[in-house]
């Protein structure tokens, strides 16, 4: 492991000690604000055509964003109404991400609701956890994203089923799109660049061992870079044979939009 210099250890420690501050303001200031607006009676009106607490909750996540140094850029439009949006998956800060434009319930790996503070946090924003190897666990999880999308609301989903390191989108698999198919509502490939063509992709991504805890630590102080969010064309289920087809061409649309920008 290359040694850092002086000059860069100086400025990690000016990071931290500006956004440390920051981040605990995020927390017990502004978190509360958040939790207050997205309860009754408030969080159900209307605010510009759209719920408060889903507004709330776009602007706790963007403001996280901010303190840990990422600049915000969406590029493309999130489609209204029912849809499956699905993403390149890097870290835990993709779904901060991608709720800093658009309010969707994730699909998670069960011990997320374990991760200090995200783990609250992505129950509170309607995230279906799923257990990992579990059959049962997946129907189960089919079977709440179907019922949200007949409902008229929005899901997300990480098809690749885990993060790799930030060097390669890896395969999709193609039975979580089942849902998509069913609802016959449209799928909109989402892809999520760190830093300049994806230069930090791998800055963001968890290391080999590194646990939850150290990421975000690590990140913390991390240089600032700008966080792409891409919203691609959407796919209609009509378009694609299938939900392999379905996967097929979401991945190709965000590889290709990986190697842009």
């Amino acid at each position: 492991m290359t040694q850092a210099s002086p000059a860069a250890r100086a400025a990690r420690l000016l990071r931290y000690l500006v956004r440390t501050p920051m981040l605990l303001w995020h927390v017990f200031v502004h978190l509360p604000i958040t939790l207050i607006l997205m309860s009754w009676p408030f969080g159900g009106l209307s605010v510009g055509g759209d719920r408060l607490g889903h507004r709330m909750v776009r602007w706790w996540q963007g403001g996280l964003m901010r303190v840990f140094g990422f600049r915000l850029r969406r590029i493309g439009t999130p489609l209204p109404g029912p849809v499956m949006f699905v993403a390149n998956h890097v870290s835990w800060i993709d779904i901060v991400a991608l709720h800093a434009f658009r309010m969707m319930g994730f699909v998670a790996k069960r011990e997320i609701a374990s991760w200090p503070l995200v783990g609250w946090l992505a129950t509170m924003g309607e995230t279906i956890y799923h257990q990992r190897g579990s059959q049962e666990s997946l129907g189960g999880v089919l079977h709440e994203m179907l019922a949200r999308l007949h409902d008229g609301r929005a899901v997300g989903v990480f098809p690749e089923g885990r993060t790799r390191g930030g060097e390669e989108v890896g395969p999709f698999h193609a039975r979580i799109f089942h849902a998509a198919v069913e609802a016959n509502v449209p799928v909109q490939p989402v892809a999520l660049r760190y830093g300049a063509r994806g230069s930090a992709q791998t800055v963001v991504a968890f290391g080999p061992t590194e646990s939850f805890a150290a990421n975000m630590l690590r990140l913390l102080g991390e240089p600032g870079c700008v966080a792409d969010v891409v919203f691609l064309e959407p796919i209609l289920p009509g378009d694609a044979e299938g939900r392999r087809r379905l996967a097929e061409t979401a991945r190709t649309r965000i590889v290709e939009a990986m190697q842009q920008g």
